[in-house]
C-alpha cells in the first residue's frame, strides 16, 4: 500500500527490557528509520514515554544497517545465556 508508513524499531532487545528497560539509570538507545517523518515522530513519542534514548537513522533504507543488530544482540545469548543487556549510542 503506497499509503502505509513504515518505522522500524525493536528489533535489538529482547522482549523483557522492551518497556521500562533498566540499565542502571543509564537509557540504551533504540535505533529507529523510517519513511515517514509524522509516523517515525509517533514511534519516537512511544519508545520515550517506555524510557529509551531514541536515534533516527534514516530513511526506511537504514533497516538494513539496522537489522543485524539483532543478531550481534542473540550472540551473547547463545554463547553464556545472557539476555539481559541491550545498546547505547555515545556521543561527545
Amino acid at each position: 500500500n503506497p499509503a502505509a508508513h513504515f518505522v522500524k524499531a525493536f528489533n535489538s532487545v529482547g522482549s523483557a527490557h522492551m518497556v521500562g528497560p533498566d540499565f542502571g539509570g543509564t537509557k540504551p538507545t533504540m535505533f529507529i528509520c523510517g519513511n515517514d517523518e509524522g509516523a517515525k515522530g509517533q514511534v519516537t513519542g512511544i519508545l520515550e514515554a517506555f524510557g529509551w534514548e531514541v536515534e533516527d537513522m534514516g530513511g526506511a533504507e537504514a533497516a538494513r544497517a539496522i537489522e543485524p543488530l539483532c543478531m550481534l544482540w542473540c550472540i551473547p545469548g547463545f554463547l553464556r545465556n545472557e539476555w539481559t543487556h541491550a545498546f547505547k549510542l555515545l556521543k561527545t
